[in-house]
């Protein structure tokens, strides 16, 4: 059976709450307007769900052609508006430089009022991601990895895959079978990536996808069974890039276009 796409997962303001569109497209740099914000502190540092989970409670909704931000917080309130762009910042992400721009508008003031302390919104010129030499703008994971995952923990309900905050989120292969497309061309919806590596995982995963609350033992779990990676430790899902750019809907196939050398090498004659 063919791997199809599940669930589509793009958060707009990096660490808050994810939206899933019906579609995307894909682009040389991934999905237009992905991680479009980024949060830093008064030290200048990224704020995000790492130091405080409670962000997750945030909802946004983007319109990257309008430059519509609109922000739902827990009470209810609702901070809307169109995005005007200050001056350039000298602002560094992941220990690199990345281009940004202060964001004139409420939603800053908003944001640190919930947080209960003073954070800066910055618009990231080219996306506010983490950047691989080999590049990482696409996501993958399937649903049956996240049911092993279940299993190891040995908790009863569903893990849910927005914990992990994915691209894309598959059906119809079995458990971590997309580590296997490393190396590989994939054909997704009218789109073809390239998936370069495993997906290492950080604390940001043990938090419950809407509260923010640690509620799963992520980390511990995949120490116990998933300790080593091809490229990361502690790996979930796989990271890719686009080479050729095209729409992707939920319901489409996800196919691998060829069996990369490791795996050729693994073949039987």
């Amino acid at each position: 059976m063919a791997a199809r796409v599940v669930r589509i997962s793009v958060a707009p303001v990096k660490s808050l709450g994810l939206v899933h569109p019906d579609e995307v497209v894909l682009e040389r740099g991934g999905v237009p307007g992905n991680r479009r914000f980024w949060l830093r502190d008064d030290a200048g540092r990224l704020y995000g769900g790492k130091r405080d989970g409670s962000l997750m409670q945030i909802r946004p909704a983007w319109d990257e052609e309008s430059r519509r931000l609109a922000l739902t917080f827990p009470d209810g309130a609702v901070v809307d508006g169109f995005v005007e762009l200050g001056e350039p910042v000298d602002a560094e992400l992941y220990r690199e430089p990345r281009p940004s721009h202060r964001v004139i508008g409420p939603w800053q003031e908003a944001i640190s009022q919930f947080a209960g302390r003073p954070l800066e919104l910055l618009w990231a010129d080219d996306g506010a991601v983490d950047r691989t030499p080999d590049g990482g703008t696409v996501s993958v994971v399937s649903t049956a990895s996240l049911e092993r995952l279940r299993a190891e923990a040995g908790v009863a309900d569903e893990i849910d895959g927005r914990r992990f905050r994915m691209l894309f989120e598959i059906d119809g292969v079995d458990a971590h079978e997309e580590d296997a497309w490393i190396g590989a061309e994939v054909q997704v919806g009218d789109a073809t990536i390239v998936v370069n590596g495993d997906v290492g995982r950080c604390v940001v995963t043990s938090r419950h996808p809407d509260t923010g609350v640690p509620d799963l033992p992520t980390l511990a779990t995949l120490v116990s069974y998933r300790r080593e990676g091809r490229s990361e430790p502690l790996p979930f899902g796989v990271y890719g890039a686009v080479l050729v750019p095209g729409r992707v809907r939920l319901g489409d196939i996800a196919n691998p276009l060829s069996l990369p050398e490791w795996r050729h090498a693994l073949a039987p004659s």
